[in-house]
């Protein structure tokens, strides 16, 4: 079954899936709403449309974890409404992590149109919020791969050439295809106008 990678570098990166008001949390890894959010935005697929939203969800992810990075938290305070009355906002990030990402999937066409896409997006690409941009190409040139997500994950990349205190691909999360192992909080179920989420069981090991 093919496998899609991508390459997520960045100063800053955030994967909120906990988020209440004020407080926007991050996991320390990137998402399944975030990952599917940011191929939708290459694909110039818009929010309302849930279908095509729904077709990239059905997607089984992966992640391999190059670096971790130092999580951060930006301390805000605005003034709103008429009485300028002072809200206070923490936002959550991580700092200078460096994340490999597959999807995998039998359209091996939709896979085709999302790789050509992450080269020439519709819309701008960031990494959990509109001001995280990548530092790197998200694309890599040969990451449409024919193996599967397990064995695409172990594809060494250049992005194993990042400076890291820590061994490369010590800890890989695999979505899971049975109903064990962690749960995730972060799979969409309808299009981003509606913001629905169910949750989904992952596996954590080494690569």
């Amino acid at each position: 079954m093919p496998t899609l990678l991508m390459r997520f570098v960045a100063p800053m990166q955030s994967w909120g899936t906990r988020s209440q008001f004020d407080d926007r949390d991050t996991d320390n890894e990137p998402s399944k709403s975030g990952v599917v959010g940011l191929l939708c935005a290459a694909l110039g697929i818009p929010r309302e449309d849930s279908l095509r939203t729904l077709e990239l969800a059905a997607l089984r992810m992966g992640v391999r974890v190059d670096k971790s990075g130092r999580r951060f938290t930006d301390y805000q305070t605005a003034q709103m409404g008429a009485k300028k009355s002072t809200v206070q906002t923490w936002r959550h990030y991580l700092a200078e992590a460096a994340f490999l990402v597959g999807v995998e999937g039998t359209n091996q066409a939709l896979l085709e149109q999302a790789q050509t896409a992450l080269q020439n997006p519709v819309f701008s690409l960031s990494l959990g919020r509109k001001a995280f941009v990548p530092s790197l190409p998200i694309w890599l040139p040969d990451g449409l791969r024919p193996e599967s997500l397990e064995e695409a994950l172990k594809y060494p990349t250049n992005i194993s050439k990042i400076e890291s205190d820590e061994p490369i691909g010590t800890r890989v999360i695999l979505e899971s295809t049975v109903a064990t192992g962690s749960l995730r909080y972060d799979q969409p179920i309808s299009s981003f106008a509606e913001r629905k989420y169910a949750a989904r069981y992952v596996q954590i090991g080494g690569a």
